[in-house]
């Protein structure tokens, strides 16, 4: 019996296995790259860039499309703790390949999407998903269902444009709103208290840590 696989090369008579790399632009500690798009917000289309964002927090949510079923669950909690993200200078922006008009039509037909506030931005050419390394692409001939889709990735960028936090998900596993605003919120302290460090499951308001030889072997 033949074995059959999209892999199988009809011409040697071998299985190859293709191995595809993911090159991300983008890493803790450095500027992002910057780049203009269009966003629903507001009933409109309007245009938007990362560099105008200087100044105060920006939360980028990609995720894989419109008119799914874990995306809406992910936007709607952002949705609900958006309040939360402007009281801190930040703001979101959710970030999908799909076009303004889908995102429109999205927002006319579902409820909890309606009630989405933040920009939701269009990266039809994958170019932005591709920067920050979460874009789906073929691995070989082959097609496959997700291609040209962006994974469930989170990136949260300082006020001076340098990224600080990153999430990356397989998109089978939803991301936890209030767990993004946590790690806004570590962000920020050490930001504004150098020297410290927020140990594992701070929240506002906890202890942190002052690193030192001192506490070496006492943690």
């Amino acid at each position: 019996m033949k074995e059959t696989k999209s892999n199988y090369c009809e011409n040697c008579g071998e299985f190859h296995d293709s191995v595809h790399d993911h090159f991300s632009l983008v890493k803790v500690g450095e500027s992002v790259p910057d780049f203009e798009f269009e966003v629903y917000h507001e009933d409109s289309i309007k245009t938007m860039s990362l560099s105008k964002l200087r100044g105060k927090w920006a939360v980028l949510v990609f995720y894989p499309a419109d008119f799914t079923f874990i995306c809406p669950t992910e936007l709607e909690e952002l949705s609900k703790l958006y309040p939360k993200f402007q009281a801190a200078n930040a703001e979101i922006i959710s970030v999908s390949t799909d076009t303004v008009h889908t995102h429109k039509a999205w927002h006319d037909t579902s409820p909890g999407i309606k009630e989405i506030k933040y920009p939701m931005a269009a990266d039809p050419s994958g170019k932005m998903a591709d920067a920050f390394g979460v874009l789906i692409e073929g691995a070989g001939p082959e097609l496959t269902p997700d291609e040209g889709l962006a994974l469930r990735g989170t990136f949260i960028i300082d006020p001076a444009g340098i990224l600080r936090s990153m999430e990356v998900n397989d998109n089978s596993i939803g991301r936890k709103g209030a767990e993004t605003l946590r790690k806004l919120q570590a962000a920020q302290y050490v930001e504004t208290h150098k020297g410290q460090v927020c140990p594992a499951s701070w929240e506002p308001g906890s202890d942190t840590l002052e690193p030192g030889l001192d506490l070496v072997g006492k943690l």
